[in-house]
């Protein structure tokens, strides 16, 4: 065990360069049996990553895993589209021209008349908030593609992380995984380094961060977490998956963690799916053991909203 343990931590060090430890990590068994008592009886597969941002403690469950990244592969898209503002290809809020041929959903951007026109910057929000995929889909294509936004998530250090569709060569792992892949924990360790400024640049990092922190997506681990703690976020849902990866700024100390479910069982799209509700159960287990002395609950008859 203990020698599993050492390997893993070697292995997380060096598959984050970017990322500083200001302790030596070590697992938190606590709180790890915690997690695996809640995720006991789930009808699918499950990986999770925990990390206390002040302790440097944390939990992986399956968390080097590959699962789909469902609309969590948007991170990655808006690094992209940063990437390519930082070298003066793009303008932050330059105005670019929506074409019929663009439309994949009937989502805001996708309700777009031809010929209208809006600033990138309003794209990107509509991204990161409300997950439109028409809107990331332009992201995409305008940072350069699939291929480019992988070479640079390969350049961080991110071995697993990766947008497969529309992108040559990765067909195989668009059948398997979807839009994108990723693992619990190198979702979570990109979060952190935009987070500590360490994606493309402080600044870029910082408005990226402030973009990821106006989500209208709140129903699932949002939920369980008071309304007044800043939180930076993105979300996935396809029919056999759901996701958070979820930044805390808790009183007594950041902590970020990511859920992935796949191979579900129950694919329905109701409040009561299966995967939504673990995704509230483990933000309330996370929220009461990193702030025991809080008294906060959700409000009574929150669920109807």
């Amino acid at each position: 065990m203990i020698r599993h343990i050492f390997k893993y931590l070697i292995i997380s060090f060096l598959a984050a360069p970017n990322i500083s430890f200001s302790q030596t990590l070590k697992e938190d068994l606590k709180l790890k049996n915690k997690l695996q008592e809640t995720l006991q009886g789930f009808n699918g597969d499950v990986g999770i990553y925990v990390r206390s941002l002040k302790t440097n403690k944390f939990v992986a469950i399956n968390a080097d895993t590959i699962f789909p990244t469902a609309s969590m592969v948007k991170i990655p898209i808006m690094i992209g589209t940063f990437d390519k503002i930082q070298k003066g290809e793009l303008k932050y809020d330059q105005e670019i021209v929506y074409k019929d041929s663009l439309d994949y959903d009937d989502g805001i951007v996708g309700s777009l008349k031809d010929g209208a026109k809006l600033p990138l910057n309003e794209v990107v929000f509509l991204m990161c908030s409300v997950s439109d995929n028409t809107g990331s889909l332009w992201l995409q294509a305008l940072s350069g593609g699939g291929k480019r936004i992988n070479a640079i998530l390969d350049s961080l250090g991110f071995q697993s992380t990766r947008v497969n569709s529309r992108t040559p060569g990765r067909e195989a792992n668009r059948t398997k995984y979807g839009w994108g892949q990723t693992t619990p924990k190198e979702m979570a360790d990109l979060l952190t380094m935009i987070r500590h400024g360490k994606i493309i640049s402080p600044d870029a990092s910082d408005r990226m961060y402030r973009n990821l922190g106006r989500q209208f997506w709140d129903g699932e681990g949002l939920s369980q977490i008071p309304e007044y703690i800043k939180t930076g976020t993105k979300h996935g849902a396809v029919n056999r998956s759901r996701s958070e990866t979820v930044l805390v700024h808790a009183p007594h100390g950041e902590y970020v963690y990511s859920i992935i479910t796949k191979n579900q069982k129950d694919e329905s799209w109701t409040r009561k799916n299966e995967g939504y509700e673990l995704l509230r159960k483990v933000s309330a287990l996370l929220w009461n053991y990193y702030e025991p002395k809080s008294n906060w609950k959700p409000v009574e008859g929150y669920e109807k909203w």
